[in-house]
């Protein structure tokens, strides 16, 4: 089974991103005093993207975005690199979730990783910058978790196909991008497909 291609949809079905914004004077192309950078309208309030993941971010229990750290482990340089870091980042940030440090590949991840997950603005702000620095020859995938409404993930397709679009189109690297295994998240779909398939077939036999 293949997950339809809803992770990439085409541009005309993107909200746009001045939507709330309409009705406002044009905008100046004034310069700053470097010469270079535009002037901006005075700020009134400050956007709410400070303070909370704007939607459809998770703000539950999984958080707005993971962090997965990549490392080679057969290459014992990366190895010892990426262990080492793991070790720095639950000292220098013990507020964050972080996960094992996983040996092998797993799920769609096709060299070995640990993951991290961040939950707010501020977590992302400070930590994505560090690691920007820390990361040193490790690639790292940071996606966003994104949510719907209630119901929105009875669809059992639907919902893998966010999920993968999740982890490519919506997608940010640090370093040099590594191939993902997409094919998990078509036997995903097909497994969650076929568990739906057999709840609703109990249902309908618990009913007649």
């Amino acid at each position: 089974m293949t997950v339809p291609d809803i992770y990439n949809p085409p541009v005309s079905t993107y909200t746009s991103p001045l939507a709330g914004y309409e009705g406002q004077p044009p905008l100046s192309d004034e310069k700053n005093d470097d010469g270079k950078s535009l002037k901006n309208p005075d700020p009134t309030v400050r956007s709410p993207a400070y303070d909370a993941f704007p939607e459809p971010l998770d703000r539950g229990r999984r958080g707005g975005f993971d962090v997965h750290i990549y490392y080679y482990q057969t290459n014992a340089a990366h190895t010892a690199y990426a262990r080492a870091l793991h070790e720095r980042i639950r000292r220098e940030f013990p507020e964050l979730r972080i996960y094992r440090f996983w040996d092998r590949p797993i799920g769609p991840h096709p060299v070995a990783m640990f993951e991290v997950n961040l939950f707010t603005p501020a977590q992302f702000g400070a930590f994505i910058p560090w690691l920007s620095v820390w990361r040193g020859p490790l690639s790292v995938l940071v996606h966003p978790n994104t949510v719907h409404g209630a119901g929105a993930d009875d669809d059992p397709v639907a919902a893998v196909a966010r999920e993968r679009r999740d982890h490519t189109q919506r997608a940010i690297w640090l370093g040099e991008r590594v191939p993902l295994d997409l094919t998990v998240f078509d036997t995903m779909a097909t497994n969650r497909q076929a568990t739906a398939r057999g709840i609703a077939d109990q249902a309908n036999k618990s009913a007649s």
